[in-house]
């Protein structure tokens, strides 16, 4: 382990003096004597000497002449063999001349490599490629000498003695500027250094940032992804909530306050039935007992009905500001498409790192064994109890690679008997996942439509019998993703995969599972929304005996979810983990020690916050203030979750990196974001909007308000607009896309061939490492 740390990129301190190698060298002899077992007063050659190892500054320089970049200038090579040779004839074989001068480096596997690959594409000849980048490094020396560079020295692919001498160039160069000239490069450089100064500023308020940074020092960089993700859910639940709090509750409040003239919606009796127009808020009227206001606050009811929070408040239809006039349901419809397009370049943007890193990262088995022996260890644990824990997981996950080899090699070796009854039991297996998917549907089906019938705003029904009827597909829900789960969990073992492969299978069923949980439920509203026996329904175009603001409605709906998960989040840690946690401390029974501490569970707790946030994305034209809550929400959790994993709950046994666990939260984030769309844009175009409430009461869509407003355009601009959605415009644009798609494709192949290029450098590199040194312990033997 010391010796990869102090080989690893020490090639960047080529140049510098002796005595800058002092403390490095200091390390090498204390792990050279610790592992010879030496005193520390030992001579340190002789150890060095039996040992096989270079000093480090002679190691250095061995590993820069071994593989030299084109425009380095590293002095000769006889400072390391008698023998005078240069480095490019050895390592770049000329065209005329093939052999180096010492015959036994022909043996050299990166020097056989060469010659194979340059028989195999051509003479190319490999010194006058060095040679003209060369070239092109002193010319772009020259470039950047003359003036100020666009970014700072250090930026630039430049070895360090260049950039010394692009320095002394450049202070040489100033005193021959004039006034103005120094003067703008002097203000170039404090507008750099300011900027940087204010980004590092930036960095101390980052939120919760000691306490994510304290999380993974003790727990590992997996458990502190899952907190970074759920800060990202704050900062974006507030965003939206910034967007639709200005552009669409603001101007609403100060119209209806009388601070700016405003026109509010008011539907046709022409075109409309008076019976759509109707709208009467249930529950706000005579005496109201105490406990009334608490089923309002949990269920949205009452007096929160006609409140900024839901859709019915916003009846607005123009705000005059001066001599600028402001459509609320235009900005209402185009901010719910800002915050969804927001939202979905956010996450994209977020995880294209680490879909880099997949394309590019498709390992074998033997990397991925290197990888896990010899770098997975979390070196920001510092807690005893969490590098056990990684000790552990480390040990886990070596057992689950030859597992999976065992089972690769079983499968390989099944009969055609055994391939048919495995196929049989995984075609069974899979029949049931599907009768207890179709199970649950139904039983959310039927709790919605039974919690819509009996319904009921009588003051004379107790307060416990009410709340269950409102929150019981709140609670089916609940008790759907509780069970499904374990359900998952059982028949997975039955299905004889592999380990890694049934972690993956099982958490894309419970992902399918929660969300489509929420479809389901949006499913039964809507058919009870869209379906009436009345033949005035068919005029209105929804139920508006049982629905008159039907949007308010599901509203409430998406806030009572909202409500309830955040209450069953909170009572799990508060009734179970933390009551767990004292039981297996001070109960010495046997029971209670089987039973342990709860696991901190990275991909559920994940679930439950993507579940929470595709309520929000879904609510939020419904319920336009549902983000505000959802950041409240987050940021409470932050604070239980942590005091959960610090006192309540122990890492759990599967390690989740922090590279692919956060791609895994924003795929699994942007899958709830896509079926968000779905629901939210068949109610616009679809379903006609409620004619007793909302800023959309003019439209028989909420979609028709952007042909209304395009219509109102001059008719330059509407053909503009016309052309640019025709056929003759959008087939030119889709081969546009194409192009563009496929030099981006060809450019992540150039890249993916590049780093297999490295790769196979690499490989090369410790070829030659044991190769020089088999032949200098053969040399040492014949001396």
């Amino acid at each position: 382990m010391v010796t990869s740390r102090l080989d690893y990129c020490n090639a960047l301190y080529m140049g510098l003096p002796l005595l800058q190698f002092q403390k490095l060298q200091l390390v090498q002899n204390a792990a050279a004597r610790l592992l010879m077992g030496l005193p520390m007063r030992e001579h340190i050659q002789p150890v060095l000497k039996a040992l096989h190892w270079l000093p480090t500054a002679y190691q250095i320089r061995f590993k820069a002449i071994l593989f030299p970049p084109p425009h380095s200038n590293l002095g000769s090579f006889d400072s390391l063999f008698p023998t005078s040779f240069s480095s490019a004839e050895v390592f770049v074989p000329d065209a005329h001349d093939v052999s180096p001068t010492v015959t036994f480096l022909q043996e050299l596997p990166s020097y056989q490599s060469m010659l194979r690959r340059r028989t195999s594409t051509g003479t190319q000849d490999y010194r006058s490629l060095a040679r003209s980048t060369s070239e092109e490094s002193r010319s772009l020396i020259e470039r950047i000498g003359s003036r100020e560079p666009a970014k700072p020295l250090r930026e630039y692919a430049l070895s360090i003695a260049e950039k010394r001498r692009l320095r002394v160039i450049q202070e040489a160069n100033i005193k021959y500027l004039s006034g103005w000239a120094q003067w703008k490069q002097t203000s170039r450089k404090s507008w750099r250094k300011f900027v940087e100064d204010t980004k590092e500023f930036l960095s101390y308020l980052e939120l919760w940032r000691h306490d994510i940074r304290n999380i993974e020092g003790k727990f590992g960089t997996g458990i502190q992804s899952y907190f970074s993700f759920l800060r990202f859910l704050v900062l974006l639940n507030f965003v939206i909530f910034l967007l639709m709090f200005s552009f669409v509750t603001v101007p609403s409040t100060v119209s209806k306050s009388g601070v700016f003239n405003g026109s509010y919606v008011q539907p046709s009796l022409k075109s409309t039935e008076p019976e759509c127009t109707v709208y009467i808020v249930s529950g706000t009227k005579g005496l109201i007992y105490f406990y009334t206001y608490i089923i309002d606050l949990l269920s949205g009811t009452g007096f929160l009905e006609m409140t900024s929070l839901f859709y019915g408040y916003y009846t607005v239809d123009t705000v005059h500001f001066g001599v600028v006039r402001y459509s609320v349901p235009l900005a209402y419809l185009l901010t719910t498409l800002a915050y969804l397009s927001l939202s979905l370049l956010w996450i994209v943007k977020r995880s294209v790192e680490g879909f880099k890193q997949s394309l590019v990262r498709n390992e074998d088995q033997f990397q991925s064994y290197c990888n896990k022996i010899f770098a997975g260890w979390d070196f920001c644990i510092t807690d005893v109890n969490a590098a056990q824990l990684k000790h552990s997981s480390l040990h886990y996950e070596l057992k689950t690679d030859l597992e999976e080899e065992r089972l690769r090699q079983r499968a390989a070796e099944r009969t055609t008997q055994e391939k048919i009854r495995i196929y049989c039991l995984r075609i069974f297996s899979n029949l049931i996942v599907l009768t207890v998917l179709s199970a649950c549907f139904y039983s959310i089906y039927r709790a919605t439509v039974y919690s819509q019938e009996n319904m009921s705003y009588d003051k004379k029904i107790k307060l416990e019998e009410n709340l269950w009827i409102q929150y019981l597909p709140s609670i089916v829900i609940t008790m759907i993703n509780f069970v499904t789960p374990l359900i998952f969990s059982v028949l997975i073992k039955l299905e004889d995969y592999s380990p890694a492969f049934e972690i993956r299978l099982t958490l894309m069923r419970c992902v399918f599972v929660r969300l489509a949980n929420i479809g389901v439920l949006l499913f039964s509203l809507w058919t009870r929304i869209t379906s009436c026996a009345d033949p005035n329904c068919e005029t209105c175009g929804y139920n508006y005996k049982l629905y008159p603001c039907w949007e308010s409605q599901i509203g409430q709906e998406m806030y009572k979810l909202m409500i309830f998960d955040f209450i069953i989040i909170f009572a799990v840690t508060v009734f179970v983990d933390f009551p767990r946690k004292l039981m297996v401390t001070h109960c010495p029974s046997k029971a209670c020690q089987w039973c342990g501490l709860q696991e901190f569970d990275i991909p559920d707790n994940v679930l439950e916050m993507v579940y929470g946030q595709t309520i929000c994305w879904i609510g939020t034209f419904y319920c336009p203030l549902l983000p505000a809550i959802a950041t409240i929400k987050y940021f409470t959790i932050f604070y239980v979750k942590k005091i959960s994993l610090m006192h309540t709950c122990k890492p759990s046994a599967r390690p989740f990196r922090a590279s692919s666990s956060n791609f895994f939260f924003l795929v699994v984030l942007l899958i709830g974001l896509i079926l968000a769309f779905i629901p939210l844009g068949l109610s616009m175009t679809r379903i006609r909007s409620s004619k007793a409430c909302g800023p959309f009461v003019y439209f028989t869509h909420s979609w028709d308000v952007i042909a209304h407003t395009i219509n109102r355009f001059p008719e330059v601009l509407r053909k503009v607009l016309s052309s640019v959605a025709s056929e003759a415009f959008a087939a030119p644009f889709f081969m546009l896309l194409c192009l563009i798609l496929f030099y981006f494709v060809a450019l992540a192949r150039a890249h993916k061939r590049v780093v297999n290029q490295l790769r196979e450098q690499l490989v090369m590199e410790s070829r030659d490492k044991l190769f020089l040194i088999r032949k200098l312990t053969e040399a040492q033997r014949l001396s």
